[in-house]
């Protein structure tokens, strides 16, 4: 791991923590640890000086983690070059890899031929090949974060712009599965880690969005077009677009993802919302295009809950508002109520157990107090006396969870309450 902590990363860890104590002093003894836990704890330099992120207890890089797991340090890189240097390194060392194999979800920090080894094509880099559509968004979502606070385009190198031609071909070639070469098949495992029809998955119909093996939880989709994750994409593209425009001056790929991204729109607009006896119009979780949905959510994300996190709809939005509605109620099928909290879970995990990045999400994405401070007393009685997050809990026996050392949660938690902070929250 890193042989020194950033300046500026110690400092607001001890400023979030001092706040706390004064102003919520249950949580106090975590924001600090939480804040810092990607940094101090999964952050390696390599030999050749570029940087890798481990998921925490997972010796792998998951490009969606590693991403989120950045995400709150990006608007420190102005005050602190050694910081900046890091999360550029990273950023390299994202494309690097998305290159090396755009259907990879997970890799190792050299050619090992450590984890997976699956009915699927393969590379010694690779840890994991499990085809997910947020993989492939998730280094752009954090490259375009800093550019826009370092103004700084030291990323977008020749390497970068060939993964977004790779994100661009993987995508479109997507969008008629029947066209593709991915296969995923994995044997002896729970039926969620493996793709059904000789590793092809449940037949689909094309709709404009693209098609995905797995959901963010690493689960396989039921219905291949996931929305959550095509409304990244459409994000996504929208920041590769403007990359295109203002960086690399390459109209055609700035046409490219323009039109791409309209072609997803359309196909959310026209395939992903269904009219709820009780909610109205909703966002299915997931569809084939040939009218059948999967109507739940979640608590990984991308998910339907962080719709506003992902900048594809504010909180505002009605659709998004029903949704919404409907996701926090038992109507969710991963929804789960017990003595000490009530959230969403995941099929990824036990039956009942209640995800911390769940409620971490719920209270990010609300404008309601009451139930931003209901979810800070859920997550002040459910770390189970870690003073860090977790995976999962049983929402009557907090003690029971999975996954003591999973960096994204803490990192979600830290950027919670760091927000609620600056925003004035506990002002009110």
């Amino acid at each position: 791991m890193l042989q020194k902590t950033p300046n500026i990363l110690q400092e607001i860890g001890e400023n979030l923590e001092a706040f706390y104590q004064e102003n919520y002093p249950n949580l106090a003894p975590l924001v600090k640890q939480c804040f810092l836990n990607t940094i101090e704890t999964t952050v390696k330099q390599l030999e050749d000086d570029s940087y890798f992120v481990i998921t925490g207890d997972i010796p792998a890089m998951w490009l969606r983690d590693s991403s989120a797991q950045l995400r709150p340090y990006v608007k420190y890189t102005k005050q602190d070059s050694y910081l900046k240097e890091i999360i550029k390194r990273v950023i390299l060392k994202q494309a690097e890899l998305v290159c090396i194999d755009p259907y990879a979800n997970a890799f190792n920090q050299s050619a090992s031929g450590e984890g997976h080894r699956d009915e699927t094509e393969w590379n010694d880099h690779v840890w994991e090949r499990k085809y997910e559509v947020d993989s492939l968004c998730a280094p752009l979502y954090l490259a375009y974060r800093y550019w826009k606070e370092t103004a700084s385009t030291d990323v977008f190198n020749e390497t970068f712009r060939i993964m977004l031609r790779k994100i661009l071909r993987v995508f479109r070639v997507e969008q008629d599965h029947t066209k593709s070469d991915y296969r995923f098949q994995r044997f002896h495992c729970a039926e969620t880690d493996t793709l059904p029809q000789d590793g092809l998955g449940n037949p689909v119909l094309p709709t404009g969005m693209t098609w995905s093996g797995f959901r963010p939880s690493d689960d396989r989709c039921i219905y291949g077009y996931l929305i959550p994750a095509n409304m990244m994409a459409v994000m996504a593209l929208k920041y590769g677009e403007e990359i295109c425009r203002e960086v690399y001056g390459d109209t055609m790929l700035e046409k490219e993802c323009h039109e791409l991204s309209v072609e997803i729109e359309q196909g959310i607009q026209s395939h992903a919302i269904v009219e709820h006896p009780v909610y109205g119009k909703i966002y299915a979780y997931e569809t084939d295009g040939a009218g059948h949905y999967t109507m739940m959510d979640d608590a990984n994300s991308p998910s339907l809950l962080a719709i506003p996190y992902l900048e594809y709809r504010t909180g505002s939005d009605e659709i998004y508002k029903n949704t919404r509605a409907f996701i926090l109620s038992e109507d969710n099928p991963y929804y789960y109520s017990g003595t000490y909290a009530k959230g969403i879970g995941s099929p990824h995990t036990p039956e009942g157990y209640v995800w911390h990045i769940g409620l971490i999400m719920q209270a990010l994405t609300s404008n309601d107090r009451d139930e931003i401070l209901s979810c800070l007393d859920m997550i002040s009685k459910t770390h189970a006396g870690c003073n860090f997050m977790h995976e999962s809990f049983d929402p009557n026996q907090p003690e029971n969870y999975s996954r003591s050392w999973f960096a994204w949660a803490n990192t979600l938690f830290a950027e919670l309450m760091e927000k609620l902070m600056l925003e004035g929250f506990w002002d009110k």
